[in-house]
């Protein structure tokens, strides 16, 4: 087009050049988005730690100026007119919201349309589906997530990204729909971990967390457990590798000596979940059952079969475990685990199994999520290191070391 900036340019003379195979579709609208992001960066002043970067945000996290539907027909178009916390702090550092990514109903189970980038014939995860998917087909270089059991670690994992999981409360989920509010910890999505921590930093007014430097962890603890029976023989063998990475290069690798009862997380945290969900859900459940999912109701019926003192019990159990890792994870240890059982899932039926990350939402530890390879359909398999609660510049440290070693 000889220079000429396809923004300008009329719809008329858009379509045309189109259609003359002059002017690719692409280039319009990459043109377009680029102008929008440019214009809100100016109008605040190019400053910030995300000055101009385009964001994608999970649709369970409300901004004033897009709907906030949450996955749900029963809030269809809904307009709150403000911005969630994270959102408002991103924009004061200059981040551009882009649009709001897909998530299931409520970022509980129900799947949404959203495909894989790698294989559209299989799920991206969930419930952060349109944000892992949206970092890993460019879309946009960083998304919000959410994780209530593993759905800001899992969909990473499927979709080839980096995900990470601060630390439960570092980021304030003011203004997100919340769920299980005990567990809801808001999440990152980006293509490398500097960026990853880059966009927590943002958030949370953290600058010094966006300039951590690559550092080796001192102990790294492979964690085979709870329910490690689900995992692939390609996902163990990626583990395998990543460990030996780092043994590698000189660092104390063993495996976890893992408490008595630790399987109990995913029990635990399962209900845990449900209960504080159908609690979370009061307004939908008494005004308009018939427009939640089935599957959401069946897991609400579960609830109601609990008393309240079940659910004391389970957040007593949570606080008390909580307690008995802290002073198990040891200052200058991670631990190293799978992120999923193995590749994402064929189909949209579900979004893949979050067992391998419920019991470090439950605790309230820090997780990074890394890409570690292929598996045998080509798609993606990820691993996540876990860190000590608060101890989020340790894991962001770890992770880009390795990261290096990984090229």
């Amino acid at each position: 087009m000889n220079g000429t900036d396809p923004a300008g340019l009329s719809a008329r003379a858009i379509a045309e050049a189109v259609r003359e195979g002059r002017l690719p579709a692409r280039e319009v609208a990459e043109a377009c988005l680029a102008r929008a992001a440019a214009e809100a960066v100016d109008a605040r002043g190019p400053r910030g730690l995300i000055a101009g970067v385009p964001v994608g945000v999970k649709d369970i996290v409300e901004t004033h100026d897009l709907p906030n539907e949450c996955g749900s027909p029963i809030h269809a178009g809904r307009m709150t007119g403000r911005d969630a916390a994270c959102v408002a702090a991103l924009r004061a550092e200059g981040g551009v919201v882009l649009g709001k990514t897909a998530t299931t109903e409520f970022a509980a189970y129900t799947p949404t349309r959203t495909r894989n980038p790698h294989d559209p014939r299989h799920t991206p995860g969930g419930s952060s589906s349109g944000s892992a998917a949206a970092v890993a087909d460019f879309q946009v270089p960083l998304a919000i997530g959410t994780q209530t059991a593993g759905s800001v670690i899992r969909p990473a994992s499927f979709c080839g990204v980096v995900g990470f999981k601060p630390t439960f409360g570092i980021i304030d989920v003011a203004g997100v729909q919340p769920f299980a509010a005990s567990l809801d910890t808001v999440g990152v999505f980006a293509r490398d971990v500097s960026d990853a921590a880059l966009f927590v930093a943002a958030m949370v007014g953290w600058p010094e967390l966006a300039e951590t430097a690559p550092a080796p962890p001192r102990r790294v603890r492979v964690v085979r457990a709870p329910r490690w029976q689900a995992a692939t023989e390609e996902a163990e063998a990626a583990l395998d590798r990543v460990a030996a990475t780092f043994a590698n290069e000189g660092i104390d690798v063993d495996e976890a000596d893992l408490p008595e009862g630790f399987d109990e997380f995913v029990d635990v945290q399962d209900r845990l979940q449900v209960y504080e969900g159908h609690r979370a859900l009061r307004w939908e459940r008494e005004v308009l059952p018939d427009m939640l999912s089935e599957g959401l109701r069946d897991h609400f019926a579960r609830a109601e079969a609990m008393s309240f003192d079940e659910y004391l019990d389970l957040r007593a159990r949570q606080v008390a475990w909580r307690r008995h890792i802290d002073d198990r994870l040891a200052d200058g240890e991670l631990w190293l685990t799978l992120s999923a059982p193995g590749e994402a899932p064929e189909g949209l039926a579900s979004t893949g199994d979050p067992v391998f990350c419920r019991a470090w939402t439950f605790l309230h530890l820090p997780c990074l999520g890394l890409p570690a390879g292929k598996g045998p359909k080509g798609l993606p398999l990820g691993v996540q290191l876990v860190g000590r609660r608060f101890g989020d510049g340790a894991v962001v440290a770890a992770a880009s070391w390795f990261e290096t070693r990984l090229g």
